[in-house]
């Protein structure tokens, strides 16, 4: 009988599973604890460019993207897969700019900058297909792709069709104002981006007990 390599599928302790857990839920309700403030802002800046919530969205995007450069080029994991992933978040990184970037530098800066990001990634990852493919029948086994997939569904579907005007139209009728509806779409998106976030930091993780447990 053929002996079989030791799978070497790194795993997560129930301890620091729990741990983990609990730091994410902390973060969870801090973030939401700034929501709650800002409900409290002046109308016109609630659900703003310059709000709690919309600043978060940023900062969520960042990290993430910082993330996503110390894997692929301090651990070296998932090259091709960790650049597509940040060419998505950077593009989403990007489109939170829209209004700063079209007041102060000209109107469609974010279109141009996205598609100067995306093009070239979406080339390299085209031309090494076969190894993309490869790369994330690997990821897509681990708990930072659920996180990922997650995320990704709430923020660039879910949000966008449970903000949609005329649900809140609908709903409210006659009692209808913007800030619902506003509130309900960024709230809803910047949690999708907390666990994007959350799957960046698994990510680095889990590359991390892979090469831990090949050496």
């Amino acid at each position: 009988m053929l002996n079989t390599p030791p799978s070497i599928t790194p795993t997560i302790s129930f301890r620091a599973t729990c741990a983990r857990a609990l730091l994410y839920i902390l973060i969870i309700g801090a973030m939401m604890q700034g929501v709650l403030w800002e409900t409290g802002l002046p109308e016109k800046i609630r659900f703003s460019e310059v709000g709690f919530t919309e600043s978060m969205q940023t900062l969520w995007l960042l990290i993430s993207c910082l993330l996503l450069i110390y894997a692929r080029q301090v651990l070296g994991g998932l090259p091709r897969v960790t650049l597509l992933m940040f060419g998505l978040l950077g593009a989403a990184l990007i489109r939170e700019q829209d209004a700063f970037l079209d007041a102060y530098v000209f109107d469609g800066a974010w279109q141009t900058l996205v598609t100067l990001l995306l093009l070239p990634i979406l080339y390299c990852v085209l031309r090494q297909r076969h190894a993309f493919v490869r790369e994330f029948e690997e990821f897509v086994e681990s708990f930072a792709f659920g996180l990922f997939a997650a995320g990704f569904l709430c923020t660039f579907a879910f949000s966008r069709l449970y903000g949609r005007s005329e649900m809140w139209e609908a709903l409210l009728a006659e009692r209808y104002v913007r800030v619902f509806k506003d509130a309900a779409e960024e709230v809803t998106e910047l949690f999708g981006y907390t666990l994007l976030m959350f799957a960046m930091v698994e990510l680095v993780l889990w590359i991390r007990r892979r090469q831990a447990r090949s050496q």
